[in-house]
């Protein structure tokens, strides 16, 4: 067991299990049922800026998502867009809060080893019922002793979740697929940050990496326990 290293914080969403595929499909299908009224480019800022808009209102998440979309298609429509659409894009996003559970390679293997030697914590950000939901649906909820939904991740956050427990931030790592929200933040309240890649990545989460010793990146989950023993 690592002396310097007591909590180990893990990301939800595309770092434990798949998630921003079923969002690419759901903006996919969005993109094609609004095809007669404008092309999937400027559906996509369009998007993207009513996602950013909307952060402050719906928080992150699912349903978050869904009012976007149909926001979006109301105003690329001029509020012409047809009731059937709007059925759709619910029903659409109905699907992806019922989508079954699919863990990502060495996940559970890897949490279940390290489980054994520290302490784990969830931090995610998301709708609070949903990633309660998940995290039943996974298999994983006993291995971790704290759980925080959090409505975004910040300095503070890590701050918040890492101090009250033995050691500090400084003897916590936070392993997540997010540059901007599960590494950098981390990294600047004085815990180790460890970026795993994930295929797809959700434009709103690209940062640039810290420039620290504390920062770490590996190809997969099945990485970390070689690093989680080296920073001991």
């Amino acid at each position: 067991m690592a002396l310097n290293l007591k909590t180990i914080g893990f990301d939800a969403d595309d770092t434990l299990w798949h998630n921003e595929r079923f969002f690419k499909l759901t903006q996919a299908r969005f993109e094609e049922l609004l095809s007669d009224y404008t092309d999937k480019f400027v559906l996509h800022d369009r998007l993207m800026d009513a996602e950013i808009r909307n952060i402050g209102h719906y928080g992150f998440g699912v349903k978050g998502f869904v009012l976007s979309m149909i926001e979006t298609a109301i105003d690329v429509t001029d509020g012409a867009v047809p009731g059937h659409v709007i059925r759709q894009l619910l029903d659409a996003g109905q699907d992806m809060l019922a989508h079954p559970i699919e863990l990502l390679p060495h996940v559970q293997e890897t949490v279940e080893h390290l489980a054994g030697s520290y302490r784990l914590v969830l931090i995610t950000k998301g709708d609070l019922l949903h990633q309660e939901r998940k995290l039943a649906q996974s298999g994983l909820g006993e291995l971790f002793s704290d759980v925080s939904i959090v409505s975004d991740k910040s300095v503070a956050t890590y701050q918040t979740v890492f101090e009250p427990l033995h050691g500090g931030a400084s003897a916590a790592m936070m392993v997540g697929n997010s540059m901007k929200s599960d590494v950098v933040p981390a990294v600047a309240a004085g815990s180790w940050g460890v970026f795993v890649p994930h295929d797809l990545e959700w434009d709103l989460e690209k940062a640039d990496p810290p420039d620290s010793p504390r920062y770490h990146a590996i190809a997969d989950m099945g990485a970390l326990p070689d690093l989680v023993a080296e920073i001991g």
